[in-house]
């Protein structure tokens, strides 16, 4: 008996608990037995070391006797009695709270009448809005069986977890269990306990850039969560996470071949799967908080007050206006603190923030006034200032702790990067405060006690990575470089990595090996595969195959394909496949591609396409099924191809291969099998290849066979092949063959055709039946076909039936039509008829509009006017769109409207767009101002623009600042 309680874990913490509860409420067992309404005997084996598993009835029982929750234990008690392993992580929904699982707190917190001790947090009432719907459909497909997984993007405070909290209820009464990981790090609970999560599981993963941003782990939590969502056996499971916009740009964002990309798996994980939170509400969700707060509810109904204008219902809510308050008044030391956290985090620090390191940081954030006035107890004064509590939310700069590991170590938790252990406080910025840091901040470059603090202080190798990237972005190339020794002193890999990469670069071969060795040492593969290169180059070929070998074991897909490609080509065909499948187990594409390939190549073509399809499920792409269609088709294996290209349209919705079949097949004259690939495309829903059928058929003068293929697709509903074919017949001379073909389109709903019969009749001088013809395209949505026909009457001099047209076009919502309208009033000499014309398709949000009055107030000398329009443009549009439209404006030399380029320049650097600050140094060298040019460009350096370093730009700093730039901005001396 003792070996089989051995054996069951389950039995073990179950009585655990119960013990811990009688320790608890400081009862015998006879005494317990009596509150229970239990034996003697029965309350005695539950808690024997060698006794039988109790029954669910007994521990029911003895838990509500116990106070102790029902359900963990009764999973226990099932898990138990099973001889199972310990219950999946989580515990049941119900059980948990929404502030437990990180849902801001809102308003103040009242105390009991009479009493210090405080009341329950009172949510506001909850306003649904458009992602509800989206989390409603996850919930109901996960209570179907479906594993589903959200990812909710959105800037701090917007609602995301509470609306997540809302949408979980429904699981709550189906008896579905919640999994927050957190402890000891996010990413330590994930990696450890991912593979544990048990079917009817929500994964709760809010802020999941401290998931799928952690360097060491995140890429592995990713792949996790993949296969989570993939497996029978977890099936179904729900997914829940929250992303700041930033956080999901960077993990989204496509990278060249030649650059890293440490962020693929994440990429993959969340595409398809993201949904905007906006920051405000919209009218709807306004009014629908109205509604509640004149029904009681204080809480929004107090926040309404502030927030009613701007929307921003959530982010007063959580208390965020306070916050800001706060900072704002804060005294001169506590505010340079707050600004030292603030460019911390936005630069890249991670969360915990050390005491010793804000403290040095924070003294040139001072004025040399308030800093003289500086007392020896001054950051003592400023903390214990900001550590104080807004409404009961979270306070400006809290200290926080590091929680000590509490499990022994285990193979997942091995994997992840040591992190150094950080001595002496550390301090958490507030969510809020550090979301307004990087919006109001990210034109400043941190002063040099920030950057020597950073040198002096932190040691967490990522931080120091991030900060090298950070003054390196900034041109703050000396600060850069010390900051990249320090974090390869700390075992940075990438910084080791960097380092030797410049070695290398400077013909130090030994200096270089030396570097890469040490991040090999540390496991980094890119490293070892490097090496190897070096080693190679050396001559050294039996090292080099060695240190691909290492670099291969350590999870190298570029050195698996090398090492793979190299079987191949000594004729290792088994040996080749291994290597392509450890690839393929590590998520590489191309190696379920290539294996594909090997296994058409011996003939195995069930075994071909079992792999192009498992890079289909797995992926999502179905390349290979399409290349292997290919190949059978070039090598005659007509029966072959055709399954394989079925296959793909049958399982993965996609025709490409049926397309492109019916494509060689006419090309090579078989009429009867092209048109029978064009047609499954066709019952797929692509009429591709009946449009390419027609086109090749147009192109060999074969009239009849084009109409016939034009004819199929529109029976297909697609109508743009014959409109294609009749405007081949119109250019023929055959107008009544293209009518007809009009007409059959048209009589479809086709909007395009009804024009052309609309110019057809205009031609024809009926103009009657062309304006009805048109009339009808603007009935069906498309008023653009009313511009066309004005277009039409216009260049035949009909100017009144074109503004009539015009007119009927802008009454139809279409604002092109009044623009237009407007510069032939211009051009006529209406100058006020014009611009009152551009007024009213500004008004409908037609920002070229804005720009073209702003020309017509240039022109009469009003730069007020015009500049008042240019403000009103950059409200509506993004700072890309002023760019080029400031570039524009630069151009118009009959106006010579510098100034009003510069307008637009400025605007759009104002929001951070760099491009802008250099056009507008540019500027200033043309006009001979080097010394403007330079504080421009300094401007933009501030920024910290990574894309800067993509650009020949980079050219412009260095040229103006060879050493870099101090962190002041005056220009650094030369360096050794």
């Amino acid at each position: 008996m003792r070996d089989e309680q051995l054996d069951n874990p389950a039995l073990t913490e179950l009585r655990g608990k119960l013990a811990a509860g009688l320790a608890h409420m400081r009862l015998n067992k006879t005494n317990l037995a009596g509150r229970a309404g239990l034996g003697r005997t029965t309350v005695s084996e539950a808690f024997q070391a060698d006794g039988p598993v109790p029954s669910a009835q007994t521990v029911t029982l003895l838990a509500r006797a116990l106070q102790l929750p029902v359900e963990d234990l009764l999973a226990l008690q099932r898990h138990a009695a099973g001889g199972g392993e310990r219950p999946g992580p989580g515990r049941l929904i119900g059980e948990w709270g929404p502030h437990d699982l990180e849902v801001h707190p809102a308003g103040p917190r009242e105390v009991v009448g009479g009493s210090d001790t405080p009341r329950p947090w009172v949510l506001p009432k909850y306003v649904r809005r458009e992602h509800d719907r989206v989390l409603d459909e996850a919930v109901q497909d996960a209570a179907a069986g479906r594993s589903r997984l959200v990812v909710l993007v959105g800037t701090s405070s917007t609602g995301k977890t509470r609306a997540c909290w809302e949408a979980v209820q429904p699981l709550a009464d189906q008896g579905w269990r919640l999994w927050h990981p957190f402890d000891p790090t996010r990413a330590e609970a994930a990696l450890e306990d991912l593979h544990r999560v048990q079917p009817r599981t929500v994964v709760w993963l809010n802020e999941a850039q401290h998931y799928l941003g952690n360097r060491a782990a995140g890429e592995k939590i990713a792949a996790a969560v993949h296969q989570l969502l993939i497996s029978p056996e977890h099936r179904p499971v729900l997914v829940l996470a929250t992303l700041w916009p930033e956080y999901a740009l960077q993990y989204m964002v496509l990278h060249t071949a030649s650059a890293e990309d440490p962020h693929s798996r994440a990429r993959e994980l969340l595409s398809g799967r993201t949904v905007t939170v906006p920051d405000s509400f919209d009218a709807a969700a306004l009014a629908a908080a109205v509604d509640l707060a004149e029904g009681g509810d204080p809480l929004l109904a107090d926040a309404l007050t502030r927030a009613h204008a701007d929307g921003r219902i959530t982010q007063d809510l959580a208390g965020a206006p306070e916050l800001l308050t706060r900072y704002r008044n804060a005294a001169p030391a506590a505010r340079a603190l707050l600004e030292a956290a603030m460019d911390a985090r936005r630069l890249g620090v991670s969360l915990h923030l050390p005491q010793a390191f804000l403290t040095d940081a924070a003294t040139d954030y001072l004025s040399q006034s308030d800093y003289d006035q500086l007392t020896d107890n001054w950051a003592e004064t400023a903390f214990a200032e900001l550590a104080e509590p807004v409404h009961g939310k979270q306070a400006p700069l809290r200290r926080t702790t590091h929680r000590p590991p509490r499990r022994p170590p285990t193979p997942s938790a091995a994997t992840l990067a040591p992190s150094p252990q950080q001595t002496g406080p550390v301090f958490r910025l507030a969510d809020y405060l550090e979301q307004h840091g990087r919006t109001t901040r990210s034109h400043m470059c941190p002063p040099a006690s920030f950057w020597h603090a950073a040198h002096a202080h932190l040691t967490h190798p990522d931080d120091l990575d991030s900060l090298t990237q950070a003054a390196e972005a900034r041109h703050r190339l000396q600060w850069a470089h010390h900051l990249q020794h320090r974090a390869a002193d700390h075992g940075s890999t990438d910084a080791l990595v960097r380092l030797a990469m410049l070695r290398e670069r400077a013909g130090d071969r030994q200096g270089a090996e030396s570097l890469y060795r040490q991040a090999a040492d540390h496991g980094d593969a890119d490293a070892l595969r490097r090496l190897s290169v070096l080693r190679k180059k050396a001559g050294d070929r039996q090292g080099a195959e060695s240190l691909y070998r290492q670099a291969a074991d350590h999870g190298s897909i570029d050195a698996l394909h090398g090492l793979a490609e190299q079987r191949e080509r000594a004729g290792d065909r088994q040996g080749a496949e291994s290597l392509y499948r450890r690839a393929a187990d590590h998520g590489s594409i191309d190696a379920l591609l290539r294996l594909a390939m090997l296994r058409e190549e011996v003939g195995d073509r069930q075994g071909a396409e079992d792999m192009a399809a498992r890079q289909a499920a797995d992926h999502g792409d179905t390349d290979a099924l399409f290349r292997l269609a290919m190949l059978r088709e070039e090598v005659g294996d007509r029966q072959g191809a055709e399954a394989a290209a079925a296959r793909q349209a049958a399982d993965y919705d996609n025709t490409d291969a049926l397309v492109r079949l019916a494509e060689l097949r006419e090309e090579v004259g078989d009429r009867q099998g092209a048109e029978a690939m064009a047609r499954q495309a066709a019952v797929h829903g692509n009429t591709d290849a009946l449009f390419s059928l027609a086109d090749l058929r147009e192109r060999a003068g074969d009239r009849q066979g084009a109409e016939a293929a034009a004819r199929q697709a529109a029976d297909y509903g697609d109508t743009h092949v014959l409109v294609h074919l009749a405007t081949w017949l119109e250019r023929a001379g055959h107008r009544q063959d293209a009518e007809s073909l009009y007409r059959q389109a048209a009589d479809h709903g086709n909007t395009d055709a009804l024009f052309s019969l609309s110019r057809l009749r205009v031609e024809a001088g009926d103009l009657r039946s062309a304006e009805a013809a048109a009339r009808q395209a603007a009935d069906v949505c498309n008023p653009g076909t009313l511009v066309r026909l004005a277009m039409l009457r216009e260049r035949a001099g009909d100017r009144q039936g074109a503004e009539a047209l015009y007119q009927q076009a802008a009454d139809h919502g279409n604002t092109e039509a009044l623009v237009r309208l407007a510069a032939w009033r211009e051009r006529a000499g209406d100058r006020q008829g014009a611009e009152a014309l551009y007024q009213q398709a500004a008004d409908h949000g037609n920002t070229e509009a804005l720009f073209r009055a702003a020309m017509l107030r240039v022109e009469v000398g009003d730069r007020q006017g015009a500049e008042a329009l240019y403000r009103r443009a950059a409200d509506h549009d993004d700072t890309d769109a002023l760019v080029r439209l400031a570039g524009r404006r630069e151009r118009i030399e009959r106006l010579g409207d510098w100034q009003g380029a510069e307008i637009l320049y400025r605007q759009a650097a104002d929001r951070g767009n760099t491009e802008a600050l250099f056009r507008l140094a540019e500027m200033r060298v043309e006009a001979g101002d080097r010394q403007g040019a330079e504080a421009l460009a300094r401007q933009a350096a501030d920024y910290g623009d990574i894309n800067i370093w993509l650009t020949p730009r980079v050219e412009v700093l260095q040229r103006l600042w060879p050493y870099g730039l101090d962190p002041d901005g005056t220009p650094t001396p030369q360096w050794q």
